[in-house]
């Protein structure tokens, strides 16, 4: 299976783990009616990764248009499993891709029950 051109990965820098099972959603900016759409949804994996998000492209042959993106990543769903308190029910990280010829596209959250923090990621 080919990697996705855009990928994220999640860890909990409370614990120092990566987090499993968090409910991630890809959505895109349309626009013709500036409304987000959704193009993938997915949970992260053991390592805290969803690596497959975009599996019907094949990375090496598809760019992702440019333009605006956005990855709403479910930790209010992810604390509650653990028993544990947010103040974030959700993170929602916009980004943008430009002309790059970048093909891959990563989006990491460090995550704790009262903050985040994101980057480019490669």
């Amino acid at each position: 299976m080919s990697k996705s051109p855009i990928t994220c990965h999640v860890l909990d820098s409370t614990l120092g783990k990566p987090a499993a099972g968090v409910r991630v959603q890809l959505e895109a900016l349309s626009p013709l009616n500036s409304q987000f759409h959704i193009l993938a949804t997915g949970e992260t994996n053991s390592d805290g990764r969803c690596p497959d998000l975009l599996t019907g492209h094949n990375a090496k042959d598809v760019l992702v248009p440019k333009g605006v993106y956005k990855m709403i990543f479910y930790t209010g769903e992810y604390f509650e499993k653990a028993s544990r308190a947010t103040f974030y029910p959700h993170v929602e990280i916009f980004f943008q891709l430009t002309e790059s010829p970048d093909p891959h596209y990563h989006i990491p959250l460090l995550l704790s029950p009262f903050s985040y923090t994101t980057y480019r990621g490669s």
